[in-house]
């Protein structure tokens, strides 16, 4: 009789070589550019991400905030799409405490962070009923198209410079570009249980990933 167990992680296995295999043909025709290479930083991750496992079979994101920008690793850890972000306005790795339950009207520069760390992406509707990507929940950071609320904050016209710097606008929440958003984060991570790594721009990355105090060698990205 077969293996129940087996049966379950081939169907698995199989589920996500044949999601891996459709979101590489998507990321590659969401965008006319080719994929980003990876921050020195970002590539030391990934390395530390194949030797420990960390990600657990799952697929998952890396966001390198110094780069304003993210990468889509599928669950065997191969790149598969990249795109530049907007982010919370203020350096920080750590969400201010409360501002989860202020409006926006008050809630100061200083406390517009993007908090660092790893979490488990969660699928979600913010209070507009749109589909989002919950990053941390208690604290309401989520990752969403870009949305052009503001005028003067110029976020369309952000979301394309090549300057990080002007690509930090946000409350602490992460935009992604449309298309990007629609065609590769949601088929793939509101399907399956998926990893974001968010670097930290002001703790060494050993504090924020304990994973990586081990001394593993670097991998090259694929």
């Amino acid at each position: 009789m077969p293996n129940p167990h087996l049966l379950h992680a081939l169907a698995k296995h199989v589920r996500y070589r044949l999601m891996a295999a459709g979101l590489a043909l998507i990321a590659a025709s969401a965008t006319a550019e080719p994929v980003v290479a990876l921050t020195s930083d970002a590539r030391e991750l990934v390395g530390h991400v194949r030797q420990s496992s960390d990600h657990h079979d799952a697929p998952f994101l890396v966001l390198d905030k110094r780069a304003a920008r993210l990468w889509v690793f599928d669950a065997q850890a191969r790149l598969l799409g990249s795109a530049p972000v907007l982010l919370g306005l203020a350096v920080g790795d750590d969400t201010v405490p409360g501002v989860a339950e202020l409006p926006l009207s008050e809630i100061v520069d200083a406390a517009r962070t993007t908090p660092a760390g790893r979490f488990v992406i969660e699928p979600g509707r913010n209070l507009h009923g749109d589909d989002i990507l919950w990053i941390d929940y208690a604290t309401a950071v989520s990752m969403h198209r870009v949305r052009s609320v503001n005028a003067g904050e110029r976020r369309l016209a952000r979301l394309a410079s090549p300057r990080a710097a002007d690509r930090r606008i946000s409350y602490g929440c992460i935009n992604v570009p449309v298309a990007f958003f629609n065609r590769v984060l949601m088929p793939f991570f509101a399907e399956s249980r998926a990893i974001a790594y968010v670097l930290p721009e002001t703790r060494p990355m050993a504090a924020v990933f304990p994973f990586m105090a081990a001394p593993f060698p670097i991998a090259e990205s694929r």
